[in-house]
C-alpha cells in the first residue's frame, strides 16, 4: 500500500480547509499533518466586533483540534526550516518528511518597520490587539483618532475602512461623535484600489456618510510617541489623541530563508493551481503573490488581495489537486479568482462586495446596497465557521435540502 504524507504548514483558514478536504478525500493510510504554533484558533473577521465590545474573546476562539476532522495529525510547533531538496521540514518539536507540502503560514505583522509605531499605535489586526483597543476605546473621552494603513499589501482590503466606520459608530453610541474626529490615512489613491475607481468612490462616499475623514496618498514615514504626531512623506504632519494602525505585513522569515519567496518577499504561485516553482509544493492564502489582470501600480501588476475568502477557495483547489495526484488521477481543478467581502459600516449595517478578480480586461467587482442582510450574513458565517466540521457539514446538507424543497429543485450535496 503506497502511503503518502501531506504536510500543511499553518492552521489558519487555508490550512484548516486544506486539511479537512484532504482527509475527506484520501484513504486513511495517507497521512495528513498540520503544523501550527498557536492551537487557539480565532476568527479574524470578528476582531472588529471584539474591538467594539460586541464580542468576547471566548465567542470567537476555538481549540484548533475542534475544527479539524478526526484522522488529522496536529503538531503544535513553530516551523524552523524547509529543506526543498530533501522534502523535509524542521519544527521546534520534531522533524517531518513530506511527499506534498502546502504552505499556509499567512502574513506576519511587522509594526517595527515604522519608527515609533510600536510605541504609539493600537491595532485590530490581532486578537490581543483588538482586546487592548477595546479597552482604550472604552476609556476614550474625545479628540482625534487616526486609523493608519502603515504599508501595503495588507490582509483584508476592506478592513481599514470597516474599522474606521465602526470606531466612528462606537463614539456615536457613547454620545462622543461631536467631540471626536475619525481620520483614515492610506498610501493608496482610493479605497480598495484593486476593485477599480467606481467601487472606490462608493466606499469613499460611505466613509463620508459615517463621518470618517478620508486621506488617500498618505504614506507614513514615522510616528512621534511623545508629540503624538504622524509624519508622512511629502505631506503635512498630523497630531492624534489615539492611533490605530494596520501594520506593515511580511511573509514569515522561514519562507524567505527557504528560497520560496520572490523579490518582494512573497511566494509566487501559478494562479490556477497554486503550485510553486518547486515540485509538489503549493502555497495558499496571505503568503502568496498572485498577479491579476488590468490593475497596475507603478508599472507593476497588482496582486490578488490577501483575504480569507481566497485562502478558503485556494485550499479546496489544492486539496483536490493533491488528492488526485496521490490517487494517480489527472485533475482539472483550478482556482477561479472569485471573491467577496462583507463591508461593515456600523449600526448593524454592511455592504457586500463580490466579483471576479481574474476577469479580463480587469476585475469585475460590484458593491451591493448597504443593509442589515449582509451584516446578518457575516454573523451566520462566523457561527458556521466556528462549528466542528461534522456539525458544519450536517447544517450545510440540511440547508441545501431545505432550499431544494422550497424551490422544487434537486438537492445536490
Amino acid at each position: 500500500m503506497n502511503s503518502k504524507t501531506i504536510v500543511i504548514l499553518g492552521g489558519g483558514v487555508g490550512g484548516i480547509v486544506a486539511a479537512n478536504e484532504l482527509r475527506a478525500r484520501l484513504p486513511r493510510h495517507n497521512r495528513v499533518v498540520v503544523v501550527e504554533r498557536n492551537t487557539l484558533h480565532s476568527f479574524a473577521p470578528s476582531y472588529l466586533w471584539l474591538m467594539t465590545g460586541d464580542r468576547r474573546p471566548d465567542q470567537i476562539t476555538r481549540d484548533l483540534r475542534s475544527l479539524l476532522r478526526p484522522g488529522i495529525d496536529l503538531i503544535q510547533a513553530e516551523v524552523k526550516q524547509i529543506d526543498i531538496a530533501s522534502r523535509h521540514v524542521e519544527t521546534s518539536l520534531k522533524s517531518l518528511d513530506y511527499d506534498y507540502l502546502v504552505v499556509a503560514l499567512g502574513a506576519d505583522l511587522a509594526p517595527e518597520v515604522i519608527p515609533g509605531l510600536v510605541e504609539s499605535a493600537h491595532t485590530f489586526y490581532s486578537l490581543d490587539g483588538s482586546i487592548k483597543l477595546r479597552e482604550a476605546l472604552r476609556s476614550f473621552t474625545g479628540g482625534s483618532i487616526a486609523v493608519v494603513v502603515a504599508g501595503t499589501p495588507y490582509k483584508c482590503p476592506g478592513a481599514p475602512h470597516e474599522g474606521a466606520m465602526l470606531i466612528a459608530n462606537s463614539m456615536k453610541r457613547r454620545g462622543l461623535d461631536k467631540a471626536t474626529e475619525v481620520h483614515l490615512f492610506t498610501p493608496e489613491p482610493q479605497p480598495l484600489p484593486v476593485a477599480g475607481p467606481e467601487l472606490g468612490e462608493l466606499v469613499r462616499g460611505l466613509l463620508i456618510s459615517k463621518g470618517v475623514h478620508f486621506h488617500p496618498l498618505h504614506r507614513i514615514k514615522m510616528v512621534s510617541p511623545q508629540a503624538k504626531e504622524l509624519q508622512f512623506e511629502n505631506r503635512e504632519s498630523f497630531r492624534f489623541d489615539m492611533m490605530v494602525s494596520i501594520p506593515p505585513h511580511r511573509a514569515p522569515a522561514v519562507l524567505q530563508s527557504s528560497g520560496l519567496t520572490n523579490e518582494a518577499g512573497w511566494v509566487p504561485v501559478d494562479r490556477n493551481t497554486l503550485a510553486t516553482r518547486h515540485e509538489n509544493i503549493f502555497a495558499i492564502g496571505d503568503v502568496t503573490a498572485v498577479s491579476i489582470p488590468g490593475r497596475w501600480k507603478a508599472d507593476v501588476p497588482m496582486m490578488l488581495p490577501k483575504a480569507g475568502v481566497f485562502a478558503h477557495a485556494q485550499a479546496h483547489t489544492v486539496a483536490k489537486i493533491i488528492a488526485a495526484a496521490v490517487e494517480g488521477r489527472d485533475s482539472r481543478d483550478a482556482f477561479c479568482g472569485g471573491g467577496y467581502c462583507m463591508l461593515e459600516a456600523g449600526e448593524d449595517l454592511a455592504g457586500f462586495a463580490h466579483g471576479d478578480f481574474f476577469a479580463e480586461p480587469a476585475p469585475r467587482i460590484e458593491l451591493k446596497r448597504v443593509g442589515k442582510t449582509w451584516h446578518l450574513g457575516k454573523v451566520l458565517f462566523e457561527k458556521w465557521w466556528l462549528m466542528p466540521p461534522g456539525l458544519r457539514r450536517t447544517l450545510l446538507q440540511n440547508t441545501i435540502r431545505l432550499g431544494a424543497k422550497v424551490y422544487g429543485i434537486p438537492a445536490v450535496i
